[in-house]
């Protein structure tokens, strides 16, 4: 059970969401019969050491919901407290999404990352609010609302994917709604920029992408940045976010740079992923593998990777001046923590 009521989801937000968010994608067993709690604990634990305040437990592969809720409370239990555990409410209809909100506050997770289903085909506002209302009602937990190109309203509904004004009436009607991840419109800025300035004195606003967060934390106060695959970066973003913080921003102009070469090609990757607008979750976990992450392989269906992404990730990384793991690229496709 979370450690506020549903009316001080806001306040807790606040006070409690203070750094970068990762991705935890779940591991599996080699012959891909059951879940790997060794394997996910092992990445709970380095999420930890790399100074994440919190993880996201990722729902976007072939996993079933009472394992998935097994996963979750695998990642509390590791957690100890010391990470904030984020339900990925990313199913694929509204029904499912609410048996799953409530198993994911049943097994300790604190946040909730809304996502709309792939076959959700709103064509007006109000379908938006009511959904988005029907999963924030079903939980006590503070709830993330995630303005995304990928969901497809923006060629329906407006450009901003989840424009303002619906903005405001989810915040006025829906008390939980603590945290907007603001990516709407992307690749521009607009959308954090929109959202912290109509929003920002009563919710937490999340920069998730680190090549915007890094510039514009610079220039406008930013206290989270959730949630991404950051654990690519191993515990540099958590590092930046403390700058930023203390306004050394110098020493993040020049991280800025250094990471400049590694991004770049994580970037140009995304690009040609994003044309079928789903995330590569199988290249998400190699990231993090190069990182020290668990790695190991994922059920189908699921996207592929191959030796020349991986070695320019790699690559990428060592331009950069990082040091990704030497380990042999077959090794990735069993995992650290075999089971």
């Amino acid at each position: 059970m979370a450690g506020y009521t549903k009316a001080e989801a806001r306040e807790w937000a606040r006070e409690r969401l203070i750094g970068a968010v990762n991705c935890t994608i779940p591991s599996f067993t080699g012959d891909l019969t059951a879940i790997n709690e060794r394997g996910i604990r092992h990445d709970v634990r380095l999420a930890k050491e790399h100074g994440f305040l919190g993880s996201l437990g990722v729902s976007e592969v072939n996993i079933t919901l009472p394992e998935y809720l097994e996963f979750l409370e695998i990642m509390v239990d590791e957690a100890r407290g010391g990470l904030v555990v984020v339900h990925h409410a990313s199913w694929s209809t509204l029904e499912q999404n609410i048996e799953a909100v409530r198993g994911a506050e049943a097994a300790g997770a604190e946040l909730v990352l809304l996502s709309y289903p792939p076959n959700f085909y709103p064509e007006s506002e109000q379908e938006i609010y009511d959904y988005t209302r029907a999963v924030c009602e079903a939980t006590n937990l503070a709830v993330i609302l995630f303005p995304m190109f990928l969901w497809g309203f923006s060629s329906r509904i407006h450009p901003s994917d989840i424009p303002a004004r619906l903005i405001r009436r989810l915040l006025d009607d829906v008390p939980n709604i603590a945290v907007i991840k603001a990516e709407g419109g992307f690749p521009s800025i607009m959308g954090i920029v929109e959202a912290h300035r109509l929003f920002g004195e009563e919710v937490v606003i999340s920069c998730p992408i680190e090549g915007e967060l890094l510039p514009l934390g610079q220039l406008i106060p930013i206290q989270l940045s959730a949630t991404s695959d950051h654990e690519f970066w191993g515990p540099t973003i958590p590092e930046a976010m403390r700058l930023l913080r203390e306004e050394r921003f110098d020493e993040v102009t020049e991280l800025y740079w250094r990471m400049h070469p590694a991004r770049k090609v994580k970037g140009q990757m995304a690009q040609q992923l994003n044309g079928g607008h789903f995330i590569d979750r199988q290249l998400w976990k190699f990231q993090g593998w190069l990182r020290g992450y668990n790695g190991g392989p994922l059920r189908l269906p699921t996207q592929r990777i191959h030796d020349p992404q991986m070695n320019a990730l790699r690559k990428g990384l060592i331009d950069a001046g990082f040091e990704p793991t030497a380990d042999p690229l077959r090794d990735f496709f069993v995992g650290r923590n075999p089971a």
